[in-house]
């Protein structure tokens, strides 16, 4: 039996014992974030919550539960909380500030997917722009929508000719809009292609 019995030196039972460690830690974690869920789906068949409820609140756990656990590991790497919380600070910082640069930007092109999945208008439609009871808005034919702005033909009045105006996606979430389907609403003169 002693020819089969492999002395450890320290050096090599610190290492182990650290790769136990980690090993463990997240075994708890994956363990912790799979009761939860359960506890989730057994709350969610006993009362009536929304699954548009429980699925984001199940994400945020599940990722919560994770990276304490992923903060734990590098804690037991040596990196240290306080130099973990410094650099997620200063990276959240700056995105504050960078998003708050993009906001209008980030505003249109979420407005554009609205646009494309739910559907207010299509290309062709007349369309506008309400801004108030006493004051006409912008008002045209659908020619173009694309990621930042919605393209619009103006109907030719008092012999100007057509106009094109962009119109930011975002406005037409934050104002009232009249649409009219079909091409029946202006002449067709008054819009050229």
């Amino acid at each position: 039996m002693e020819a089969f019995r492999v002395p450890l030196s320290a050096v090599w039972i610190e290492p182990i014992w650290l790769v136990v460690q980690i090993l463990l830690i997240l075994l708890a974690g994956y363990i912790a974030q799979r009761f939860v869920a359960k506890c989730l789906n057994r709350l969610g068949e006993r009362y009536p919550f929304p699954p548009q409820l429980l699925l984001p609140l199940r994400g945020g756990l599940r990722w919560l539960i994770m990276g304490s656990a992923l903060i734990f590991v590098l804690e037991r790497l040596g990196v240290s909380a306080t130099v973990l919380w410094t650099a997620l600070s200063g990276f959240v910082a700056v995105a504050a500030v960078a998003f708050f640069a993009m906001w209008s930007v980030l505003s249109n092109l979420l407005c554009a997917i609205l646009i494309f999945t739910v559907g207010p208008f299509r290309i062709g439609d007349v369309v506008e722009l309400v801004d108030t009871t006493d004051k006409p808005g912008v008002k045209g034919r659908v020619v173009a929508i694309n990621l930042l702005y919605t393209t619009l033909i103006e109907a030719e009045e008092l012999g100007t000719g057509s106009a094109m105006v962009q119109v930011p996606n975002s406005l037409f979430f934050q104002r009232s809009v009249r649409r009219w389907r079909g091409s029946d609403v202006f002449p067709s003169s008054g819009f050229e292609k």
